[in-house]
């Protein structure tokens, strides 16, 4: 079933109609000042999707019901670019504003030294790349005529003609408007804008109304998905990452893509929407390719071309405007395509190619050339039709053979050429224009021998006896099994070998020359765009001298005579200058040359400026600066790193102290307290029996005697407690003075024993010592001083006795070696330590938090820890489960028998009896 020839024409003329009106509207609002949601973000990222043709629309379903999973690759690469890479897209369109690029021509020509050359090889490499993609165009829509509108007898040929025709004079009515390329087409994007939402609408249209309408339902098609469709073992292969990173590299390097996505951007920040928004509509318009292609396998007539399962499906089942709805969406995206990529070439061939053959042609340059400016414009119209014409013709040459997935990997494999000059430039000083140039030729003659020429599948351009054999039967130079390399899928060999040689090349000749003091100057502004100061920091380099008179004639014949009066009295003013035409300095000069660069392009517009300015210098001593900045660059990459390891080092001491400030503000405020309820405790009863005493005269003797005993006792409770806070405050500062010696430290705990068990009357404790382990020698000396070490032993074994809940409490005492320490643990059967409280056990005023009847101050473990300290040993809570707790006391060793004493005699609190007090065993 077909619809009228004639109805589908009219429907596709009415459609291209309202194209021209929403692009001559989008035209007249923008002059207007009045079109200022032309240029909303929106806009730009609806521009942004011309990246989905009909290679997309119609294609990705064939590849779905063909090669299942892998359509997915064309849709993940540029995601992940807009997702994952907005740095780079920020770089390039800000390069692109500072230095006024009007192409990927333009961009590459002018970061390595504005090389004639190499914009030329660009230009010849991106029209051969995209000539078989508008044939993937031609070939889409006449495909989709001639299925919704039946055959012509021409088999196809003027279908595609009066296609082609028509896309030509749509890109150059609005394409071809202005001299100045980087004067964006706000009317054409418009234009793309609507395209980009019927292509959508449509595709989702039919999605629905197959999922829904044919099938019945979301179960139905995935009952249908066959187990090829969804084979994602195999698929995740070479193949898949290849054509992942073509279309990554297709995202960027595109000219269509460069065009809509940096010469067209006229706010930066529209990246942050399209960052989003851009792989949001590459979903959406992929989110029916499986349940489209199931659908076609089943339902389709047979041999229906897969790639037009888009079509084919409303047409078998009846659905005219579903038909028709998806063929304008179909038209919509091969339109789309052509004519941005028409402009974005046209450009490119114009500025790098037609218009320097035309001024050289001339024996006198500037002055015989003619209108500079008519001839950008002439040679724009003609190279449109030029361009449109080789894809037609490649069209008529491989008569529409193969699928359009295959045609357009074709395309992406050549403009991936473009990947390694271009990230090379951006990022890497060292890359010369000769490198560029070397890899680039050896990349793009790769991906011609083994991927382009075989697909016009054996013609005269390539027999097919040199694709089986290689020419002259070398086996090893066979186009799809270079090098021996056989057994790969021809996307991923013509890749492998293209990119390898391209970049291989790029990197060796960079590092075996060094750059031109231009290019130098060009990789500076383009690797530190964001700190370089932009298009006016080459002010600061290139020294230059020309008449004002002579620039302005070369303006006039580029710009126009009434754009150049206005670039020059601008000029002037800013000079300070009321009347005549501005001095023609190395700043202004710079200004004209990146002006004229906005027409005719960075590399053509040097040339034009140096003819009229003659020779030109760069500071030497600015270049060398430049080429130091390598260099220092990486000094200060080392050096950030170690700063930043010493920032965090230094950062992880300062939590540290931070930490160790709050517990010791948290110790002070404890402290405080624990002092004045210390202090108030006794000095409460002293004052509360003094009162007594004075206000009652009447007490008898015995009462007046009781109290003044109270008081008397309350009184040296008091002063033992001042005495051991400044003991512990001597300790602590480090200034009381020790005689160390050799010392029997077993005769001093038992010293330390009697004086506990006579001391505590009513205890009836036990102390026992363990024998000591065979090979400790008895005595066993080490370097303290007795008296302090006794009073140590004797605060353990009164805080195991204090806190004891045993009628009778059992201490043992051992001992044990430890390398050169002695280590006696004093043990006790007590209630332990709560494991919440092992850790505060040393603390000031540390008592059993469990007991309210202590009696003591607390102070008693943390002194006894500082002396310890001090005789270069440790007190310590050793780890244990169960009942009891063991503190052990480490000391060095001495020699037996030596007799030694240091230091001179001690300085602190009179030794008249050790201190009982402090925190208990048990917390």
């Amino acid at each position: 079933m077909t619809l009228s020839a004639d109805l589908v024409l009219g429907v596709a003329l009415g459609y291209v109609a309202v194209l021209f009106a929403v692009a001559f509207w989008g035209d007249r609002r923008t002059r207007a000042g009045r079109g200022r949601w032309l240029q909303s973000p929106l806009i730009y990222t609806l521009s942004i999707s011309v990246y989905c043709t009909s290679w997309t629309f119609y294609g990705a379903v064939g590849s779905a019901a063909r090669n299942g999973l892998e359509f997915l690759t064309i849709y993940l690469g540029p995601a992940l670019v807009f997702v994952g890479w907005r740095t780079l897209l920020r770089k390039l369109v800000r390069i692109g504003r500072t230095q006024r690029i009007t192409s990927i021509a333009d961009l590459l020509s002018s970061r390595y030294g504005k090389s004639p050359a190499l914009a030329v090889l660009v230009t010849v490499i991106a029209v051969m790349a995209a000539t078989p993609y508008i044939a993937l165009q031609l070939k889409a829509v006449t495909a989709s005529f001639q299925l919704i509108g039946g055959p012509d007898r021409t088999g196809g040929l003027a279908t595609a003609f009066w296609a082609a025709a028509g896309m030509a004079a749509f890109t150059i009515l609005f394409g071809t408007r202005n001299v100045d390329a980087n004067e964006r087409h706000h009317g054409v994007v418009a234009a793309i804008a609507v395209e980009a939402l019927v292509k959508l609408f449509a595709l989702l249209a039919v999605g629905v109304w197959v999922t829904w309408g044919l099938m019945g339902g979301a179960q139905p098609v995935f009952a249908a998905l066959t187990p090829e469709m969804l084979r994602a073992p195999e698929v995740f292969d070479a193949r898949w990452t290849a054509i992942t990173l073509l279309s990554a590299a297709a995202v960027i390097c595109l000219p269509r893509q460069f065009q809509v996505t940096v010469v067209e951007n006229t706010d930066e920040r529209h990246l942050s929407t399209a960052a989003w928004l851009f792989p949001l509509y590459l979903l959406l318009i992929c989110l029916f390719a499986l349940p489209i292609a199931a659908a076609g396998l089943a339902h389709a007539p047979p041999g229906s071309d897969t790639d037009m399962f888009v079509l084919t499906l409303p047409m078998a089942h009846g659905q005219e405007a579903l038909a028709m709805l998806a063929f304008l969406g179909g038209f919509s995206s091969a339109t789309s395509m052509v004519i941005v990529a028409s402009i974005a070439l046209s450009t490119m061939v114009s500025n790098h190619v037609i218009t320097p053959l035309a001024l050289r042609a001339s024996a006198d340059g500037l002055q015989s050339s003619g209108d500079v400016r008519r001839l950008l414009l002439t040679s724009r119209r003609f190279s449109i039709v030029g361009i449109i014409g080789l894809g037609f013709l490649y069209h008529t040459l491989t008569e529409g053979a193969g699928a359009l997935f295959s045609i357009g990997l074709i395309a992406f494999v050549g403009v991936a050429q473009f990947l390694p000059p271009l990230i090379g430039g951006l990022y890497w000083r060292q890359a010369t224009g000769l490198g560029a140039i070397c890899g680039l030729t050896a990349g793009a003659a790769v991906w011609a021998y083994a991927l382009a020429l075989p697909s016009f599948g054996g013609s005269a351009l390539m027999p097919a006896e040199v694709i089986a054999d290689g020419p002259f039967g070398i086996a090893l130079l066979r186009p799809q099994a270079l090098f021996g390399l056989s057994g790969m899928d021809p996307i991923v060999h013509a890749t492998f070998w293209s990119l390898s040689l391209n970049a291989g090349l790029l990197v060796a000749v960079s590092l075996a020359r060094d750059p031109k003091p231009l290019e130098w100057l060009q990789s500076a502004l383009f690797v530190d765009v964001f700190r370089a100061g932009g298009g006016d920091a080459a002010e600061r380099f290139v020294r230059r001298s020309a008449a004002s008179e002579d620039l302005f004639v070369l303006a006039s014949r580029i710009l126009g005579a009434d754009p150049a009066r206005r670039l020059f009295d601008e000029a002037a003013r800013q000079q300070g200058r009321a009347s005549g035409l501005p001095e023609a300095d190395d700043a202004f000069i710079a200004r004209l040359e990146r002006e004229l660069a906005g027409s005719v392009g960075a590399a053509s517009a040097h040339a034009m400026v140096s003819q009229a300015t003659g020779a030109e210098t760069i500071s030497l001593s600015e270049l060398m600066k430049i080429a130091d900045e390598t260099a220092q660059i990486m000094e200060y990459s080392a050096a950030l790193e170690r700063k930043s390891a010493e920032l965090e080092r230094a950062a992880a001491q300062l939590r540290e102290a931070n930490e160790q400030l709050r517990r010791l503000d948290a110790q002070k405020d404890d402290f405080l307290s624990q002092v004045s309820h210390e202090l108030r405790t006794p000095m409460t009863a002293v004052r509360s029996f003094a009162e007594i005493l004075l206000d009652s005269p009447d007490l008898d003797a015995a009462q007046v005697r009781r109290f003044i005993g109270i008081i008397h006792e309350e009184s040296l409770r008091l002063t033992r407690l001042l005495d051991q806070i400044l003991e512990l405050s001597v300790l602590e500062r480090g200034e009381m003075r020790l005689r160390l010696g050799p010392t029997d430290v077993m005769a001093a705990a038992r010293r330390a024993a009697e004086t506990a068990l006579g001391v505590a009357r009513g205890a009836r404790a036990r102390i026992e010592f363990a024998p000591l382990p065979e090979g400790l020698p008895e005595p066993l000396i080490v370097r303290a001083e007795p008296d302090r070490l006794a009073q140590v032993f004797l605060n353990l074994f009164s805080n195991a006795m204090k806190y004891s809940d045993r009628d009778e409490p059992r201490i043992v005492v051992s001992a044990r070696r430890e390398g050169g320490q002695a280590v006696i643990s004093v043990r006790d059967d007590g209630p332990g330590v709560a494991p919440e409280d092992r850790a505060r056990i040393f603390r000031k005023f540390s008592r059993g938090w469990d007991r309210t009847d202590s009696g003591g101050a607390g102070l008693g473990l943390a002194i006894s820890r500082e002396i310890m300290r001090m005789f270069g040993g440790d007190l310590s809570l050793a780890p244990g489960a169960g009942r009891g707790a063991c503190f052990e006391v480490r000391l060095p060793l001495e020699a037996a028998g030596a007799d030694r004493a240091d230091g001179p005699p001690q300085d602190g609190p009179p030794q008249d009896g050790a201190s009982q007090d402090g925190a208990p065993a048990g917390g």
